[in-house]
């Protein structure tokens, strides 16, 4: 029988006893470690969207838009962590400002090997936390369809499928008669922040 697996606990901007936690992006060290596991990320969503939907973007435009834009994921309008695991970065999670009183997850990645220990959960309620902080009535996200395991735990914290919507963070990353295809591809969530049950 394998080994049991000790859950995350972290806690935002502190250590556990188990060496897990959630840190704000302030740094440059922790803006060049959220920008490889971004990176990493994107790659890994970029080759899932070549080969099940014949989609391209610009990996590279993405991953410094979101380090380099103050506005972007960065407080006031967003918050932007990195997960903890046993002193080495094995996660990142943003939110960002959409529209008036409308937040957005982006980014949400937790690598494979930490998997089923509890961070992406621990993030998503993070967020949602700070997206009730931070005013926000609801908070989406867009996904591609075959990251199935990501929108059970979506689902799992009150998001419900909706239809797209216009301000969809690929606009700006590939080509205008591709957005179609990229609509037809992916997920769109909502969470109304009155219901959230993180």
């Amino acid at each position: 029988m394998p080994p049991m697996r000790k859950a995350l606990q972290p806690e935002v901007g502190s250590t556990s006893a188990s060496g897990d936690a959630l840190v704000p992006v302030s740094s440059i060290a922790h803006k060049a470690q959220a920008q490889a596991l971004i990176s990493e990320y994107l790659h890994w969503v970029a080759a899932v969207a070549l080969e099940n939907y014949g989609l391209r973007f610009d990996v590279a435009a993405m991953a410094a838009s979101d380090i380099e834009d103050a506005a972007k994921f960065y407080p006031p309008a967003g918050r932007f962590y990195l997960v903890m695991h046993q002193g080495l970065t094995v996660g990142v999670g943003c939110l960002k400002t959409l529209a008036p009183g409308v937040g957005e997850v982006q980014r949400m990645y937790v690598q494979p090997h930490v998997r089923g220990l509890g961070a992406g959960r621990v993030l998503v309620r993070q967020l949602i936390a700070d997206a009730k902080s931070m005013g926000f009535r609801s908070l989406r996200l867009e996904s591609l369809k075959g990251l199935e395991a990501a929108h059970g735990l979506y689902r799992s914290v009150g998001f419900r499928e909706i239809d797209p919507y216009s301000e969809n963070s690929m606009q700006s990353y590939q080509p205008p008669e591709t957005l179609a295809t990229y609509r037809d591809s992916a997920v769109f969530m909502e969470l109304v922040l009155d219901d959230a049950t993180a």
